[in-house]
């Protein structure tokens, strides 16, 4: 059994996530956003790198059957429905509905799940299904890699922790589990923060800069830990809800 964590997508290569159960983590904000727009009855969500992706996908639909939703510069895309606050993805936005994303780095991270087993969207507001289904693959034999998207290919803190909150949680009371130097310092930072997810948010870059823009209440938002207790999945280039995960 192995768990590996990689702080930028970047840093996976593809012999790192193929076949494996891999976890994508961008707390601030795309992983929070999908939590919640699926928690709130969205259909799906197509992950795009790109605006002109997202436009192109959303020839393909009705415009009453989707939502565009992203950002760049932590900005709502011109024309787009939505932004990338977990705060606007409401079920009156969402429901029933399609949601065709780009942001600058959540959604690009997903290119680095290629040759994955599984993958899944992880966060602080979904984070407990998400741990006990990696787990239960762990404790199945499987190997686990969590991927963070970062901050502008950079190391991401918020991301960084998570992650290590998700090696502890899975690899708890297991046999010996092999880990990479990313998990070991991961971990770390997650005892150095433990449940403080607000002091965390308010070190790091990102965190500092959004409440600095104006969105304080989005970091609240992301900061609640289980607020949309979902498991997103990705597959076939789209997200979709699983049924609620059996305790591990």
């Amino acid at each position: 059994m192995r768990v590996d964590v990689f702080f930028t997508a970047r840093e996976a290569a593809p012999g790192d996530v193929a076949g494996r159960v891999v976890a994508v983590i961008d707390v601030l904000r795309a992983s929070s956003c999908i939590a919640a727009a699926l928690a709130n009855g969205a259909r799906a969500i197509f992950p795009g790198e790109t605006t002109e992706a997202v436009l192109t996908r959303a020839r393909a639909f009705d415009r009453g059957e989707v939502r565009l939703a992203g950002e760049r510069r932590m900005r709502k895309i011109e024309g787009f429905d939505l932004g990338n606050s977990p705060l606007e993805f409401t079920r009156d936005a969402v429901e029933g509905r399609t949601v065709l994303m780009t942001t600058t780095n959540g959604t690009a991270a997903f290119g680095a799940t290629q040759g994955a087993r599984e993958v899944y969207v992880a966060a602080y507001v979904n984070f407990s299904p998400v741990a006990e289904v990696l787990r239960r693959a762990l404790r199945a034999g499987a190997d686990v890699a969590i991927v963070c998207a970062g901050q502008d290919g950079q190391f991401a803190l918020e991301d960084a922790a998570c992650a290590g909150r998700l090696v502890q949680h899975v690899t708890r009371r297991l046999a010996p589990v092999a880990m990479n130097d990313g998990a070991l310092a991961a971990a770390q930072l997650h005892r150095k923060f433990g449940g403080d997810v607000w002091e965390l948010f308010e070190t790091s870059r990102h965190g500092q800069a959004l409440a600095e823009a104006g969105f304080a209440a989005d970091l609240v938002a992301c900061a609640t830990m289980d607020a949309y207790p979902v498991v997103p999945a990705y597959a076939d280039r789209q997200i979709t809800r699983l049924g609620p995960p059996v305790e591990a």
